[in-house]
């Protein structure tokens, strides 16, 4: 291809010059092609790898240069010599002789360069080959990535990266590529080859190890196998990327999504690094969008634009705080350096002002932003103030516009639903100020009219006063109120509000009880997603409300186990709003749906907040701060219980071993974690750890767990077993007390405190907690997340095997194979399902995918994926008829018509083929022949009684033959198209099969003609590779040649006029050649038999006439009855040529030679089945016991042309040489 002129200092070395003339020089690279070059070539080629060089993928070129110069420009190269020749021959013809006629080397240069920018310029624009942000460099990387592993374009290269990998105890020099769906190294060192492909779904664990030998190296373990790479120029760089493409193939694996690029990027700028990917700058940019929400607590749609350094003014210590401050598309944010100091969240819907001040040698550069509740923001020490501002004016402006929209929505909203409105109460403002004890809220009347609906929290409603109204606890509660207040008055209130040291310990002394509403949804980041959302959970709620589903039913089970010792709870105001939050929340997430634990957490929010609240409340706990964990495997809880069990090994060694033993761990950490605390503390003591969670996160949860251990380490070595270790955190967690709580007492029991011995002494909710930030306060967040990366992959792993397991001791029973077989079987199956995330195909995967299935029908795959498979591991799938037999046995499989197919129907028809007896596989093959074909355009029976009579009748209807070029060209479309009738009907007649009763062969449909000659051409094209060839063509010819004039009997006893039938049906020839170019495409057969002498026994199915061709140079040939006596002689099936086809029959328009289908022909399957057993060659083949065990490895490790079939954890490691 030719390439932009780059200039090159040595011409000649290891390069071989093959061609010449004045100006320009085709070469060959040293060692590559006939001969290797001996020594030399090893080295070069070795050189190639280590160095990176591009001559690996292209290893002709032509270079340009003047007479009189040194330097040499690079202009062409080539991956084959047919390629670089084509190039030379055009540079000669067309360029050559201009050149002469200039005078200045210069302009020769100038002319020459841009000759060759134009022709790239031209290809680019005729073959639309879209601008992208690669270097060449990268897609040259791109290139020897897709030839040296076999990729189809689909699958994207992010990086690529230099390093030994360790094999045995020798390392190999060469380049580890990691793309989206694999990890792959290569290396050539003096004419050995290593090629590694690890698929990252497959990945059990990856970590960084540092010994004595190997300081720096990257520890990638499989199921099977462990690989270790090491010396690495940017260790940190590279393990990061692998850690984040393994957490997005543990998202697909959780999900069953496949990985989208985001094309929304700014451009590269000029001083970018030359081997970085969009690709790469794409997963970098959601990484920090990653961290940055986390951080800030935004919604998961936020993405970051950019970040500086600069200095803050905060007013309630007149200083200058040192930070950074984070733009992005909604958000202005500011973390100070240490975190402690303060960070700063400013919507850009309250900002009203931002301008730049006047700069000062005290506050260079500063930058103001004002708000809509009056406050003002001073930035300084801004290094590019001015893009700064743009940047922030260009999202404000986005903002504005985006506000308008919704204000219009929301007018025509008004104007049409007034007198739907008028009688419920005020539409809720759209103003983002919003305090506990704001009036305007909507009445959520959208269910049912009779019901009560609560319009403001629901403790505030069912607040029960001590009898002396004011107590010392009433009076600590006010004073905490107070504290805030005064809080709120230096700091801020709102979004907006300074979050200091000062918020913290106020949070840890506990939220006053009519403010926690408005401060969990502030420190939750839920009031932003909420202040967007206008509008939005009413709609749900009318959506969702009298739809029912599992997620609703499961949701009805659970509403009166939610809190009922709560007065709030025990009538149905309260169950019908814990009803209508939990169902509109299954309804936007389907994905979760409902999971046990979400209605106790969903009731304490609904108590303290509204009902629009406490479901935002809910969004950001199931969506951001506790991910994953409310699906239907508690993923997430799972993770964190890992997590708690490496933490507990770090901080409390002495009591780890002893919980291990007893499998304590396991147990408790999910209760707590799912539902923080609520269910196994009282009430008002839970709640003191909510307000804490909703502040700062996860990390409370591990430290509060920590300290309950910590707390109870001498009575829990004492423990002999599990129940007596839960005993003892059972009546710890009881006595946990709030005595700053003004709410009566709830009375509570942990369910697992079963005997009568003395209550444990109270214990401080407060003075556990700050215990817990003491010592363990040292968790980081961030080494949080490290953790779960690392346990996600185990959990998800684990959950990947378990499945396995599930389906093969479900299905073990009705089949032949041994588990180890279903096992590899089921890997094979999966990954050819999950190939289609990352290189799509024929249909959805996420519509293939439904976790709420039994196992054996998660993974589903459509025809195309089959017939990869197919040909991997069917015996039957030889020649060029495999495919059109794939189809016919995934029709025959897939029982419910919906163009899929599960395990279960995949290990049914396998199971036939490998240890089916003979009269199970010939019943097999003939129902897939007597299925009627599927066309465009087949006519909808007029009634259900016409259908039925049409494919039951004895004699079967002429039907049309489809070609196999039809096939291979129309089936992606037809096979979805499985809604008529008569497919049905043959469907369900055979699925009776798996009732315990037999099916009687004499009730099967009868087999026409038209599928005759199919079964005859999948006989011939099975054997194809078989040793006994000539036999089993022999022995088909014979069995056809019977079947033949059994169905020719037959036809005299069902229809006796047949014969005169016979010649009415027989085509017209009088048809030109213009009916002749409407036929559909046809495809040859080539029918062979071993004994040309046996001309006795073999009578005619299909006639070539090959010395009659005529000008369409089409040889056609007729199907006619063998009855026919006077052309037996001549025709027999070994005299059919290579080039013969068979034509289409019907109504579409005449042939130049006569063609019929006798449509009164038909046989039944005792018939076909007796005829086989007369044949001992082919009773011999169906007999004949088939290796399971070498077709599943041979699967594993086949490559294929443009894809590539993966094993369960990766290739065998070729090393050649």
């Amino acid at each position: 291809m030719w390439v932009n002129p780059e200039d090159v200092l040595l011409a000649g070395a290891l390069w071989i010059t093959e061609r010449a003339n004045p100006y320009f020089i085709l070469q060959k690279r040293k060692g590559h092609g006939d001969g290797g070059g001996g020594l030399a070539g090893l080295l070069v080629g070795t050189l190639d790898v280590v160095l990176d060089s591009s001559a690996r993928v292209a290893p002709y070129r032509i270079l340009y240069q003047t007479p009189d110069s040194l330097v040499y420009w690079i202009i062409a190269h080539g991956t084959s010599r047919k390629e670089i020749t084509e190039h030379w021959e055009w540079l000669e013809h067309n360029l050559l002789q201009t050149l002469s006629i200039f005078e200045n080397e210069n302009d020769i240069t100038t002319f020459v360069k841009g000759k060759v920018q134009g022709i790239i310029a031209e290809y680019n624009k005729n073959h639309d080959v879209k601008e992208d942000d690669d270097t060449d460099k990268f897609k040259e990387a791109i290139a020897k990535f897709r030839k040296l592993f076999g990729m189809p374009e689909e699958e994207k290269l992010v990086n690529y990266y230099s390093c030994s990998y360790w094999k045995g105890k020798v390392p190999r020099q060469g380049w580890l590529y990691l793309s989206i769906n694999h990890l792959c190294f290569y290396s050539y060192l003096l004419g050995k080859e290593a090629k590694l492909v690890v698929r990252w779904a497959d990945i059990t664990q990856l970590e960084k190890s540092a010994t004595l030998l190997l300081p720096d190296a990257i520890k990638v373990s499989t199921r099977t196998n462990e690989h270790v790479f090491s010396v690495f120029l940017n260790i940190n760089e590279t393990f990061k990327l692998a850690e984040q493409l393994a957490n997005i193939a543990m998202r697909q694996l959780l999900d069953n999504k496949g990985f989208e690029q985001d094309r929304s990027l700014p451009k590269l700028k000029r001083k970018s690094p030359k081997k970085v990917s969009a690709l790469k700058r794409d997963l970098d940019a959601r990484a920090k969008s990653e961290r940055y929400r986390a951080l800030f607590r935004l919604p998961k749609d936020e993405k970051l634009d950019g970040h500086t350094d600069c200095t803050l003014w905060t007013p309630f210590n007149k200083m200058h705080i040192l930070g950074q401050m984070f733009v992005s598309t909604n958000y202005i944010c500011f973390t100070g350096k240490e975190e402690c100091l303060c960070s700063l969240i400013i919507p850009l819907r309250e900002v009203t002002i931002v301008e730049k001040a006047d700069s000062s040698n005290v506050l260079p550069s500063p930058l103001s932003i004002s708000t809509k509740n009056h406050m003002t923001f001073l930035f300084a020490n801004l290094k590019d103030r001015d893009f700064l501002v743009q940047r922030i004016s260009d999202f404000l402006q986005q903002t504005t516009s985006k506000s308008y929209i919704e204000r219009e929505l929301t007018g025509s909203l008004n104007s049409s639903d007034d007198e739907v409105y008028s009688q419920q109460g005020s539409l809720l403002s759209s103003s983002p100020q919003r305090s506990l004890g704001s009036e305007s809220e909507r009445q959520f009347n959208l269910n049912d009219n009779s019901v009560p609906t609560a319009t403001q929290a629901l403790m505030t409603m069912y607040r029960q006063r001590s009898p002396e109204e004011f107590n010392p606890k009433l009076a600590k509660e006010f004073l905490k109120e107070q504290a805030w207040k005064n809080h709120f008055t230096e700091y801020g209130q709102g979004v907006c509000m300074y979050r200091t040291e000062k918020t913290k310990e106020l949070v840890l002394k506990g939220i006053p009880e009519n403010m926690r509403g408005e401060l969990w949804l502030l420190f939750s980041g839920a009031i932003n997603e909420m202040d967007t959302h206008p509008g939005y959970y009413e709609d749900l709620v009318e959506k969702s409300m009298g739809k029912y589903n599992l997620a609703t039913e499961e949701i009805e089970r659970d509403l009166h186990r939610s809190l009922p010792e709560h007065p709030a709870f025990q009538n149905e105001m309260g169950i019908a709003a814990l009803r209508r939050v939990l169902t509109a929340y299954a309804f936007r997430n389907p994905n979760i749906g409902y999971c046990q634990a979400m209605n106790i957490v969903t009731s304490v929010l609904l108590l303290y907040a509204k009902e629009e609240e406490a479901f935002w409340l809910l969004v950001a706990l199931c969506e951001r701060m506790l991910p994953d964990y409310y699906n239907t495997r508690v993923v997430g809880a799972l993770v964190d219980q890992g997590v708690f069990e490496e933490l507990a090994r770090e901080y409390v060694p002495q009591l780890y071993d002893c919980m291990q033993d007893l499998g304590v761990i396991s147990t408790i950490s999910l209760s707590w974690f799912l539902t923080l605390f609520l269910s196994v503390m009282p009430f008002e003591s839970a709640v003191v750890v909510v307000d804490c969670f909703f502040y700062e996160g996860i990390k409370v949860i591990f430290q509060l767990a920590l300290s309950v251990l910590h707390a109870n380490i001498h009575q829990l070595l004492g423990c002999k077993d599990d129940g007596e270790a839960m005993t003892v955190l059972g009546r710890y967690l009881d006595s946990v007390t709030n005595k700053d709580s003004t709410l009566p007492p709830i009375h509570h029991l942990h369910s697992l405190l079963t005997d009568n011995g003395d209550p444990h002494p109270e214990v401080d909710i407060f003075k556990l907690v700050r215990s817990s930030y003491e010592k363990f306060g040292s968790i980081r967040a961030d080494v949080i997340e490290q953790m779960r990366f690392k346990q996600r992959l185990r959990v998800i792993q684990t959950i990947e095997d378990t499945t396995k397991r599930n389906v093969v001791r479900t299905i073990v029973t009705e089949t032949a194979f041994t588990i180890d077989e279903l096992e590899e079987l089921y890997v094979l199956f999966k990954a050819e399902h999950l190939t289609s995330f990352y290189w799509g195909g024929s249909s959805n995967p996420t519509e293939r995918h439904d976790p709420s299935l039994p196992y054996l029908e998660q993974y589903r795959i459509d025809v195309e994926q089959f017939k990869g498979l197919f040909v991997l591991l069917f015996p039957w799938a030889n020649g060029a008829h495999s495919d059109p037999l794939a189809m016919r046995f995934f029709r025959l499989l897939d029982q419910n018509g919906d163009a899929l197919i599960n395990f279960r129907e995949f290990i049914n028809g396998l199971s036939v083929l490998c240890h089916g007896d003979l009269t199970e596989k010939l019943k097999l093959l003939y129902k897939m022949h007597v299925l009627p074909e599927i066309t465009h355009e087949q006519e909808e029976p007029d009634s259900a009684f016409e259908a039925t009579q049409y494919f039951f009748e004895d004699i079967t209807p002429e039907t049309s033959i489809v070609f196999l070029s039809v096939y291979s060209k129309t089936c992606r479309h037809c096979v979805f198209k499985l809604h008529t009738p008569d497919y049905r009907h043959y469907l369900k007649l055979w699925n009776q099969e798996a009732k315990p009763k037999l099916e009687n062969t004499k009730e099967m449909p009868k087999l026409n003609q038209t599928q005759f000659i199919e079964l005859c051409k999948t006989l011939y094209s099975m054997f194809s590779e078989d040793i006994a060839e000539q036999e089993l063509y022999h022995a088909t010819a014979t069995v056809t040649s019977l079947l033949l004039e059994m169905g020719e009997v037959g036809k005299l006893f069902t229809c006796p006029g047949s014969n005169d039938h016979n010649q009415e049906s027989k085509l017209e020839t009088n048809k030109g050649d213009e009916d002749c170019e409407q036929l559909p495409p046809m495809q040859d057969i080539k029918l062979e038999d071993s004994s040309p002498k046996d001309t006795g026994t073999s009578s005619a199915m299909l006639i070539s006439d090959d010395e009659t061709k005529d000008d369409t140079s089409m040889s056609s040939y007729s199907v006619l009855s063998a009855g026919s006596h006077e052309l037996d002689e001549k025709l027999q099936c070994e005299d059919i040529a290579d080039d013969t086809v068979l034509v289409r029959s019907g109504s579409g328009g005449g042939l130049p030679h006569s063609t019929s289908i006798d449509k009164d022909w038909a046989i039944t399957f005792e018939q076909f089945l007796a005829s086989v057993l007369t044949e001992q060659a082919l009773v011999q083949y169906f007999e004949k016991p088939v290796d399971v065990a070498a077709r599943i490895i041979n699967a594993k490790n086949v490559r294929k042309v443009g894809r590539t079939l993966l094993s369960s954890s990766d290739y065998e490691i070729s090393l050649s040489g």
